[in-house]
């Protein structure tokens, strides 16, 4: 028997010095850390970075139509003809096969000078176009962080859930250890040594059911943060919640800092820089051309055999619309009723995301209420069991009544661990949504 319990020492503090091993080995990751990774490898960042670094390339008076273009051009051709020519004094020649060749290169300049403003109200647009890849930006920077700092708060709430099942775990080992005690020394019957058996497998079944569930969650944050989904990390036992949220401020942050709420605005202009553009149609084009030739040309049979030419040549041409079968005043038609589209959609965005922190806040005072009762709760539950683990020991209460009360902390504990992570959730949520979350 001593020899029996020795070895079980022995095993316990094995098994203790590598857990510990094991927790020190791991990361010791906290929410900012976990930010900063998924700032720097989120793929939806990266590529929406992307995204915005072409329409910061686009935001240029040469994409506009503003400069003039230049270009080089050459050109040649030969062909081969049966030529008769009949000349004024009545002569007459002629050739089979006659060979004639011309080429011409040189560098020619077209540039639009006047285009009814239109390309003005494209500079803007394109600017535009850019300030709206910069609120997609920081959409999906606010959805990343608040799906990281969500994530880690749900790994901290069951952590600790696993740490409560964990204790009771123990606990329900002592009481089979003295179940079985009790049931040599004949003060207790086999069925309550079965009981206590079934109940420490109920309790082991349902911590690795929360073991797993944990281990998921940290797969799925390695994920979000853009690193490899095997890394091993330790989360932070706490969650602490800004009590101080204020339901006004909140309204005018999100009126003012919202990306989906910038956007719209954005959009708004972007169709009323469309209608100005097509307004533009009708003015007139002027455009500029210029450019410095060379010409040179043979003929086998003709008045002259060679001709070589070079030297500027300069245009100015003008164009006016003046009837293209009603469609400029379809056009503007169209574009005002997407300007009217632009408002309606801000307005009712607007609404919608009104309603949104309404009730995120109303849930977000809720859920402080609940979680200052399930901290109460838990500590009465916690003080309960010790009692009665105490009088189970000296065997003045009945098994039911133990297990009643160790049931009765653990679902204290995981109340409580939920009333917190729910009041981080409705805070994260409500920053979110005002744009107000710490990147």
């Amino acid at each position: 028997m001593k020899q029996k319990a020795l070895h079980k020492l022995i095993v316990l503090v094995l098994a203790f010095v590598g857990l510990n091993a094991l927790a020190q080995e791991e990361e010791i990751l906290s929410v900012n850390e976990a930010v900063s990774i998924a700032l720097e490898n989120n793929y939806q960042i990266k590529m929406v970075s992307n995204e915005l670094e072409i329409d910061e390339a686009l935001v240029s008076p040469g994409f506009a139509g503003m400069l003039p273009s230049v270009n080089a051009i050459a050109n040649t051709n030969k062909n081969y003809q049966n030529v008769t020519q009949t000349r004024s004094d009545g002569s007459s020649l002629s050739q089979d096969n006659a060979q004639n060749y011309n080429l011409n290169y040189g560098v020619e300049l077209d540039w639009t000078l006047f285009d009814g403003l239109k390309m003005f109200a494209r500079y803007d647009q394109l600017k535009e176009v850019k300030k709206l890849g910069e609120a997609e930006l920081q959409q999906a920077v606010l959805s990343t962080v608040g799906d990281v700092m969500i994530t880690y708060y749900n790994l901290v709430q069951q952590k600790r859930q696993l740490k409560a099942l964990d204790s009771t775990l123990v606990i329900s080992r002592q009481r089979v250890a003295l179940a079985n005690n009790r049931f040599r020394i004949g003060k207790a019957s086999k069925l309550e040594l079965l009981n206590a058996q079934v109940d420490e497998n109920t309790d082991q079944t349902q911590y690795f059911r929360q073991q797993e569930q944990f281990k998921n969650t940290k797969t799925r944050l390695n994920e979000i943060m853009g690193r490899d989904i095997k890394t091993e990390f330790s989360v932070i036992d706490l969650i602490v919640i800004d009590k101080g949220l204020n339901l006004n401020r909140l309204e005018e942050a999100t009126k003012l800092q919202n990306p989906q709420l910038v956007a719209q605005v954005i959009n708004k202009r972007i169709a009323e820089l469309e209608l100005k553009q097509v307004k533009g149609d009708r003015l007139p084009i002027i455009s500029a051309q210029a450019g410095y030739l060379f010409n040179e040309s043979a003929s086998e049979l003709g008045f002259s055999t060679s001709n070589e030419a070079r030297g500027f040549n300069i245009g100015l041409s003008a164009r006016l619309n003046i009837f293209n079968g009603f469609n400029q005043k379809r056009n503007e038609q169209i574009a005002k009723l997407q300007i009217e589209n632009s408002e309606l959609l801000l307005e009712q965005q607007t609404q919608n995301l009104m309603r949104q922190l309404l009730t995120a806040y109303q849930r977000y005072q809720t859920n402080l209420n609940l979680m200052e009762l399930e901290i109460r709760n838990e500590d009465i539950a916690k003080e309960n069991l010790d009692i009665t683990i105490a009088k189970y020991k000296i065997g003045t209460i009945p098994t039911i009544e133990f297990r009643a009360a160790q049931l009765n902390y653990i679902n204290a504990v995981v109340r409580s661990s939920n009333a917190a992570y729910e009041a981080k959730l409705s805070e994260i949520t409500l920053k979110e949504l005002a744009g107000i979350l710490d990147l």
